[in-house]
């Protein structure tokens, strides 16, 4: 079990590592970057949900 969290952290981070250069670039407006921020960590933690309910 703690195999797959692992796997589940380092594929998030890589996904994080993939986008943060172009998401950083394209949200050069204060306003634009919370609104992105809080969708991308609504997307994060349905993801973590789904995947914990898998899991359980």
């Amino acid at each position: 079990m703690a195999m797959q969290e692992i796997m589940s952290a380092i594929f998030l981070l890589a996904v994080l590592f993939l986008v943060l250069p172009s998401f950083l670039n394209a949200n050069n407006k204060l306003n634009q970057f919370l609104k992105n921020i809080f969708i991308w960590t609504i997307i994060v933690l349905i993801i973590v949900v789904i995947i914990n309910l898998i899991i359980k």
